[in-house]
């Protein structure tokens, strides 16, 4: 079963900054659309933050000039650079390879796979 292996969430004040990591398999990583989502409490996952092929890196409005998207190819890993961090930005963070096909023994596979979520809380 695929996993994404998510890290580098915790505790900052408003200001500060983290950066999360996600290490995806192989042919996962190269294959499928990444994304970062988050989700507040009692609020719907919002897309923070992609990169596809297709679309290139995206960024929701509240983020943008504050986060970075980047990734390493060598390690198959995603990274968000989360900058000037503010308390709304409190959430579980999401990795996910959610956007197109990669191949998988012999085969063409839907990209659905998600993370476990790590927990970003950003005090005032």
């Amino acid at each position: 079963q695929v996993q994404l292996m998510e890290s580098g969430g915790g505790s900052v004040q408003a200001g500060g900054s983290l950066k999360l990591s996600c290490n995806a398999p192989p042919l996962v990583f190269s294959g499928c659309g990444m994304a970062w989502y988050r989700q507040a409490p009692g609020k719907k996952r919002e897309l923070v933050s992609s990169i596809s092929r297709s679309r290139g890196t995206t960024y929701t409005d509240s983020v943008k000039g504050r986060f970075t998207l980047s990734q390493d190819n060598a390690k198959n890993t995603l990274y968000l650079q989360m900058d000037s961090l503010k308390t709304e930005d409190t959430a579980v963070y999401y990795c996910a390879a959610d956007k197109g096909l990669h191949w998988e023994r012999g085969g063409w596979v839907d990209c659905n796979y998600w993370g476990q979520g790590t927990q970003v809380t950003v005090s005032s």
